[in-house]
């Protein structure tokens, strides 16, 4: 069925079942055998035709229970309708009264397990792909010019916000809105956080996320780049000092777990933070042209099965890895990153060893990787987290040869501002313990949001805790509650 007939269904009101298109329409994507050679986007997205056609595919379910898949609320229904209606520009604005960052969102949300998961029309056919209108709607707007948010009259409130990636910038640019003055303090010389840093330039390109910084100080928020809370100022210096009436620390998960086997030190063994840093913020892919460089060798094994993990393992063959493995200790049912993601790193040319896990490292006299002992795996009965566990099985040693190792196991919380933060609330992994429906910590003033309070998450999950703190902000600034507990 045609783009036309589609667009047609949206003004009977949905209600011609029988014209109804089963299936999403496909993404556009880079060839494999071209985007393995460049970090250039992998995903094209849809044009203005194809994101119409897909809205009026949507059934406006009268209970949208899209919604209730979507951490920052957004209306998806009201903003899908627009999208038929080919009102990309009203179809924007309604998606920014709830989501700071449509133009990310569109790209990295894990929209199957979000609110494509609860949509009606997926019960019996594909879900509308909310993602993709979403992305394209953020697109044209980044293309022709952002239009201004509306913003309170000014409140006089001062509000630090520590850290600048998703659940930080949500919370400021909430903020913002309401009234009162926020003022990031990122650590890094440049503001996005994870998205700058731990998204590869293939999944989510550094200028969108700049473009959407760049419209976000249009709200009159306040960027300190190069400002490590906890060195040169520490939270309650912030509050005491320098007179900010609110604090909300979203430093995110940026310490590197490692397996602690024999070997883990030798030269070739990279944290997936430091592998995607260097490559994605220092911009390594660009050496000798950036001052960044970073050693990958011929055959490369990256530890874990999540988002992560794939990003670096599709990254390793872009730079020039002749094979790139996943080795991961599960079957490929219980991979936790995202099927696209999967699917695009297997296009590429990423292996995978399942039920696979590293014992030691091997390397030569001067230290470098050689290879890597590993133990076969059975699944035993589930665990914790629903998965079956993980059984070694006896006497089941191999090596596999490999010269480079990249772990990307999770990451903990930046421990800094914690550590240097008197009166605040941690668990035993360093998280910062705050309410989850409001953010509150045990320090009065003092809020949390995101991977420093939930472990590594996604990022549309520190959004939503970005935005629920501005609104408790906003609540205890005003006066209606007295306490932020």
């Amino acid at each position: 069925m045609d783009a036309v007939i589609e667009v047609k269904i949206m003004t009977t009101e949905y209600k011609n079942k029988k014209t109804l298109v089963p299936n999403k329409y496909d993404m556009p994507v880079q060839e494999p055998v071209q985007r393995i050679k460049n970090f250039q986007e992998v995903a094209l997205g849809y044009d203005e035709e194809t994101a119409a056609a897909e809205a009026a595919r949507c059934l406006q379910c009268k209970q949208a229970p899209c919604c209730r898949g979507c951490p920052v609320e957004v209306d998806i229904p009201a903003f899908i309708k627009l999208a038929a209606r080919k009102d990309f520009a009203g179809a924007i604005k309604k998606i920014k009264e709830k989501n700071a960052l449509p133009a990310v969102c569109g790209r990295v949300c894990p929209q199957e397990n979000q609110c494509e998961k609860f949509c009606t029309l997926g019960k019996k056919h594909n879900p509308v792909a909310i993602g993709r209108i979403e992305r394209f709607c953020a697109d044209r707007e980044l293309h022709n010019g952002a239009v201004p948010q509306e913003v309170a009259a000014a409140t006089g409130k001062k509000v630090a916000v520590v850290g600048s990636g998703p659940a930080g910038l949500t919370c400021a640019a909430d903020l913002a809105k309401l009234g009162h003055k926020a003022t990031v303090f990122e650590a890094l010389h440049v503001a996005g956080g994870v998205l700058m840093y731990g998204i590869p330039e293939f999944r989510l390109p550094k200028a969108v996320v700049q473009e959407e910084v760049e419209n976000l100080k249009k709200l009159g928020i306040d960027i300190r780049v190069n400002a490590v809370v906890g060195k040169l100022a520490t939270v309650d210096e912030l509050m005491e000092k320098d007179g900010f009436d609110a604090v909300f620390i979203g430093t995110g998960a940026g310490l590197p777990y490692f397996m602690k086997i024999p070997g883990e030190n030798a030269c070739g063994v990279y944290s997936a933070n430091e592998f995607l840093t260097r490559t994605n913020l220092m911009k390594a892919y660009l050496f000798p042209g950036y001052d960044t460089p970073i050693r990958v060798g011929r055959k490369v094994a990256v530890l874990g099965g999540g988002n992560v993990a794939m990003d670096s393992a599709r990254t390793a063959l872009r730079l020039g890895a002749e094979e790139s493995w996943i080795v991961y200790r599960r079957s490929r049912v219980e991979l936790p990153a995202r099927h696209e993601e999967i699917e695009h790193a297997e296009e590429e040319g990423v292996k995978f060893r399942f039920l696979t896990s590293p014992t030691r490292i091997l390397y030569n006299d001067d230290y470098w990787v050689t290879g890597m002992e590993c133990l076969r795996y059975e699944l035993g009965e589930a665990d914790d987290s629903g998965r079956r566990r993980p059984v070694p099985i006896k006497g089941s040693e191999f090596v596999i040869d490999v010269d480079t190792v990249v772990v990307a196991i999770g990451q903990g919380p930046n421990p800094l501002v914690p550590r240097t933060t008197n009166g605040l609330e941690c668990s035993k992994k360093g998280n910062i313990i705050a309410d989850p429906e409001t953010g509150a910590t045990s320090k009065p003033g003092v809020f949390a949001g995101g991977d420093v309070v939930s472990g590594a998450a996604t990022v549309i999950l520190a959004m939503g805790a970005g935005r629920k703190a501005a609104n408790s902000i906003h609540a205890y600034l005003s006066g209606q509650t007295t306490t932020n507990s």
